[in-house]
């Protein structure tokens, strides 16, 4: 567990560009959603380890998701989140799960919302 900007004492400072290792089987995350850093951070971990990220879902209809197609294997759409928990409202965003890795030629498995 890191954070570049830890909340709670347990969790590690850490940037997630100088991580060279996954300590376990994969990175999950909620990354942020500046493209500026998200698209660097998605070739950086899931050239490590596969990487699970949960971002914008619209991001996968854009022409900027293009390159980034080839490392996408999974995504599992969840709708909006409501990321203020006693809030009475949800977030505005729709959002998805979507699971990074090495580049290959495979297709992208989608996973529609479920009832």
């Amino acid at each position: 567990m890191s954070d570049i900007e830890p909340q709670m004492s347990q969790i590690e400072r850490k940037d997630a560009f100088d991580i060279k290792k996954c300590v376990g089987d994969t990175f999950v995350t909620n990354p942020p959603w500046d493209r500026d850093i998200l698209h660097p951070l998605i070739t950086h971990l899931s050239s490590i380890a596969p990487t699970w990220l949960l971002f914008d879902a619209d991001w996968m209809h854009t022409r900027q998701s293009e390159p980034y197609m080839l490392r996408c294997k999974k995504i599992v759409s969840i709708g909006r989140v409501k990321w203020i928990p006693d809030s009475k409202m949800t977030g505005k965003d729709n959002c998805a799960w979507y699971l990074f890795n090495a580049p290959s030629g495979n297709q992208t498995e989608f996973f529609g919302r479920l009832p």
